[in-house]
């Protein structure tokens, strides 16, 4: 009997739980979210920007995005400010003096 248990072939792999594995995944981009909302208002505090009204940051995001999709020199110029920003420590007095207004363009 014993040589027949060894005959049977390949031993059957555990299914897989489908479920388990997608609440897991689930969780995993909920945690992601979360630490992405938590670095955005460390970015907005880190910058200055809390400062601002909410009605006055959400205008200034959106025309950001608006000159975005017309202007990617104008984009480029703020990469450079930011890579500037993050290399001085992301401290917020590093935000000035670059000689660029909000609009990415040089200031009169």
């Amino acid at each position: 009997m014993a040589q027949i248990a060894k005959n049977r072939g390949p031993e059957m792999r555990r299914p897989r739980n489908i479920d388990a594995e997608l609440k897991a995944l689930q969780e995993k981009a909920k945690q992601l979210k979360a630490q992405r909302t938590i670095q955005l208002g460390e970015l907005v505090e880190a910058t200055g920007a809390d400062t601002l009204t909410i009605e006055a940051l959400a205008g200034v995001l959106l025309a950001a995005v608006e000159q975005a999709d017309g202007k990617p020199e104008a984009v480029a110029r703020w990469t450079e400010r930011g890579d500037f920003f993050f290399q001085a420590g992301g401290k917020k007095g590093s935000r000035k003096g670059t000689g660029n207004d909000q609009s990415g363009s040089a200031g009169a």
